[in-house]
């Protein structure tokens, strides 16, 4: 029941997308209130150090679950043709927005040459630093990018929500337990 099946999803995919998912709106929150944080707020330092410590965790996250997701079979798809590309494009669309997402993160964070601190774990170096105006181009697309990746995500949810209740069918089942073949 680890593994995925030809019929649905196994506990490790299972636990990778709904704690990217958690991850993913929790992030955007937190940077979201980061924004109105003051000079001489407590959480002015503290907040970007648990939002870079859980995106470099994201990151370490997501690359396991391509990983996971080339390397493991594919259950069956579930809709009509143009409801399966549609969904490909989708996946292939949050996949990108996730990368691109923590990418620009980790270019803003290291702009001014100190590397990332995760968690006072350890320490993702600071490699590339002389792109001009990194950190705000950066974070621009940051921006952009997590916006976006919060907009898609919704309307995969909600996908999932019609294929549940107006088709009937087993796509948000299989998302939430292992079903037996």
């Amino acid at each position: 029941m680890l593994k995925n099946s030809i019929r649905s999803y196994g506990w490790v995919a299972i636990i990778m997308h709904w704690l990217t998912a958690m991850m993913v709106f929790a992030l955007f929150g937190l940077g979201y209130w980061m924004l109105t944080l003051g000079y001489y707020d407590a959480w002015y330092r503290l907040g970007p150090w648990w939002h870079k410590s859980f995106g470099m965790t994201l990151l370490l996250l997501t690359i396991f679950r391509l990983t996971w997701k080339l390397t493991q079979p594919r259950p069956t798809a579930i809709g009509k043709t143009f409801e399966q590309v549609g969904a490909k494009l989708g996946h292939a669309l949050i996949y990108a927005l996730l990368f691109i997402t923590m990418i620009s993160g980790y270019l803003i964070s290291t702009a001014d040459g100190r590397g990332i601190s995760v968690f006072d774990w350890f320490e993702v170096p600071a490699l590339i630093t002389s792109i001009p105006q990194q950190e705000d181009i950066a974070g621009q697309v940051h921006w952009y990018a997590a916006l976006s990746l919060v907009i898609i995500a919704i309307g995969h949810g909600l996908a999932g929500l019609r294929h549940h209740f107006i088709y009937k069918d087993e796509t948000l089942k299989r998302m939430l337990r292992p079903l037996k073949d």
